[in-house]
């Protein structure tokens, strides 16, 4: 899916792309740059979950 970033930098994801990742509106996530152009969103319970875990996102 293509998407544009606004002038204000913002993207708007459609309710169908966050419901396959299991993410509702009000979700917390983390955002990270991964390099070659790639921003990564995660729930915010997984990734504190994989820092405990293995020290790591």
């Amino acid at each position: 899916m293509e998407l544009t970033i606004d002038d204000e930098g913002r993207v708007i994801l459609p309710l169908g792309l966050l419901a396959e990742a299991g993410l509702d509106p009000g979700s917390h996530v983390l955002a990270y740059s991964d390099g070659d152009g790639r921003l990564v969103l995660r729930r915010h319970e997984d990734a504190i979950q994989d820092l405990l875990e293995r020290g790591a996102l």
